[in-house]
This record gives C-alpha cells, structure tokens and sequence, in this order.
C-alpha cells in the first residue's frame, strides 16, 4: 500500500512547484517499498514540478528492533539505489561519518536497491524456516539440534547467526517482505517456489508447538490454565506485529484453554491488540500461580535463568513447553521436569 508514500511525493511536488529557488534536492526513499517505487515517487512529483531540479535515490535501512541506534550509527553496509552522479556524491557526503571503520557503501541502481532489501529479509526468513524444519526432522529422527546447528554454524558459507529454531518468525517486516515478494514475483507471472514455501512453514511451526502441548494432555486442553513467558515477536521490543505467541494463545483459547501472560514490555501493546480474553501478570513469578504448566514464547534474557524451585512450587505440574530452547536438557532432567522444546528429545518424566 503505497498511498502514504505517493501522498508524500505529492506533497513535496506541490512545495517544489511553489519554491522553484529551493535549487537541487535528493527525495530519499527509506521505506521498504515495491521495486519500481522510485519511478512512480519520481512521477509523482514531476506531474506538480515538471521543471524542478531533483532527483529521487532508494536507500533501504537494515535496522533490527532493540538494537536500532546501534545499527544506524554503525551500519553493517549501506545500499544506495540511484542512477544520478550528482546523487551519488550527495549521499556519500551523507553518510561518511557513519563509515569511518570502512563498512561498505554500495551504489547500484534504484530497482536494484529496491530489490536488496527485499531480498536479504525473505533470506533470513528462509533460513528460520529451514532450521524449524530442520528441528522437526530431528524430533523424528533422534538427532539433536543444537548439536546440527553448532555443526552447520561453524561453516563460513552458512554463518551462525539466525539458526536458533522455534516457533517461527514474526514482527514488522519479515512476514510482509516475504509476503510482498511473493507478490511482487505474481505480478511478474513467476511463481516463487521457495518463498510460499517459508510463508507454510512458518505458519505450520505454531500449530507444531501447540499440538506438543495438546498432545500432552491426551488431546483435551479444556479447563487448562497455562502460564505464557513471553508475548513481544523477539526480546528487547514491545512489538507483537505478527508475534507468534498471538496465533499460539488463539490456539489455546480455541481449545478451552485459559491463559495469564507476561512480557517485559509488551504487555500494554497485546492487551491493545487482544484486549482481556487472557490474563496479564506483573511479573514472570506471578504468571505461575495456579497453571497447568509453562510456556515459554519469547527468549527475554530474564527467562534464560529462572528459579526452577519457584516455578516447581507455583505450578500444578512441574511441566514446561519451551518454543525457545531456552533451558539445559540434563539440568531440568535431574529435577525431574517434564520439559518439551524445539527440535531436541523432549524428557517426559
């Protein structure tokens, strides 16, 4: 939906049209938009300004949530979309304080830039996808994954990061990337195998959580009451744009389940989204009273080391579903933890 941005692009034509002495100016598109966007922004402005000098460049921002400050003042690299020299040198002036370490500045075309981005989150997601699905196998077969992934990680090709499996991705921009790709490849009559695939899986990976849960209660969820760490789509933000724990706690519901929920920051953003259908505790230790069992949606790193004794005490079984794989096997072996996790032999004591 590009309206907002067109009506942008209007609005700045209409200023050019008026203040024809403001002299050269660079349109910078930030967003992550359809490749073509700079054409039809560059349009846009023309049909108001056919004789103001301007030129419109994409320069997509690669910033992740809880970490964006960081990102943008040390980029990993920068993509600048444009065709135009004079923009080019405009945007290198721009950006040269940020890159004074030597982190890469790559210039391209527009649709090229466009593109990039795109691209390089439908990569990530894919990657998810493929650990989840790797995970999966590994329940069937016996294999570790934590083992495969320090095993696959280690090999320069692949790289470590984003092979931690789970209960799918979620948050602003994965699942609309990946999404207008997709779409992006139908409006171009080619069918992008591989992207619906990740777009499956990812949906399929929250049913797979849920129906460990279901399966532990011989299929009968009603009256149940759990406690759920976690409600954000990662750690460190109180975004739940596309959190998986939503669709999990849909799931939950739909089978007579009750819930009481806890989250560092996200409380407030899911009570605004879902309102009271669940519970919300005000602190992690609270959430325990009373439940069924634990489960944990969102990897905080106050989670990572709980106080078992606490919830042993608080539960009414000492059972935990883990979609993050937050905890040592042998450790919650030993105290005797019915524990179920992602990918890894589950202990059912």
């Amino acid at each position: 939906d590009l309206k907002y941005v067109l009506k942008v692009a209007d609005d700045l034509g209409q200023l050019f049209r008026n203040e024809p002495e403001l002299g050269y100016k660079v349109i910078v598109d930030k967003s992550t938009v359809p490749v073509g966007t700079s054409d039809r922004v560059r349009a846009a402005i023309r049909r108001y300004a056919p004789n103001f000098d301007f030129d419109v460049c994409s320069n997509p921002e690669f910033l992740r949530e809880g970490i964006a400050v960081e990102d943008f003042m040390k980029p990993e690299r920068v993509i600048v979309g444009t065709s135009n020299e004079k923009t080019r040198r405009r945007m290198e002036q721009l950006y040269e304080p940020f890159v004074r370490t030597g982190n890469p500045v790559y210039f391209m075309d527009e649709k090229s830039a466009e593109m990039t981005k795109y691209a390089a989150n439908s990569f990530i997601a894919m990657k998810i996808s493929f650990m989840n699905e790797i995970a999966r196998l590994c329940e069937l077969t016996g294999a570790q994954v934590d083992a495969v992934r320090l095993g696959i990680g280690s090999d320069s090709r692949i790289g470590k990061r984003y092979l931690f499996p789970g209960i799918g991705y979620g948050g602003s921009c994965f699942p609309k990337d990946v999404h207008a790709l997709v779409n992006t490849a139908n409006e171009n009559k080619y069918d992008f195998k591989i992207l619906k695939s990740v777009i499956d899986v990812n949906k399929e990976q929250v049913n797979h959580f849920f129906n460990k849960i279901s399966k532990h209660y011989k299929e009968n969820l009603k009256a149940k009451h759990f406690a759920m760490w976690g409600l954000a789509f990662k750690p460190n933000t109180d975004d739940v744009r596309e959190a998986p724990a939503h669709y999990l706690i849909k799931l939950l519901l739909n089978a007579g389940a009750t819930v009481k929920a806890y989250d560092p920051e996200a409380n407030h953003t899911t009570k605004a989204v879902l309102g009271d259908i669940i519970q919300y505790a005000e602190s992690s230790d609270e959430s325990l009273i009373d439940a069924d069992a634990l489960i944990v949606v969102t990897e905080w790193k106050e989670f990572r080391n709980p106080d078992f004794d606490i919830i042993e005490k608080s539960l009414k079984a000492p059972v935990i579903f883990d979609g993050r794989n937050l905890y040592d096997l042998d450790k919650l072996n030993a105290m005797k933890f019915t524990y179920y996790s992602i990918g890894r032999t589950d202990i059912i004591n």
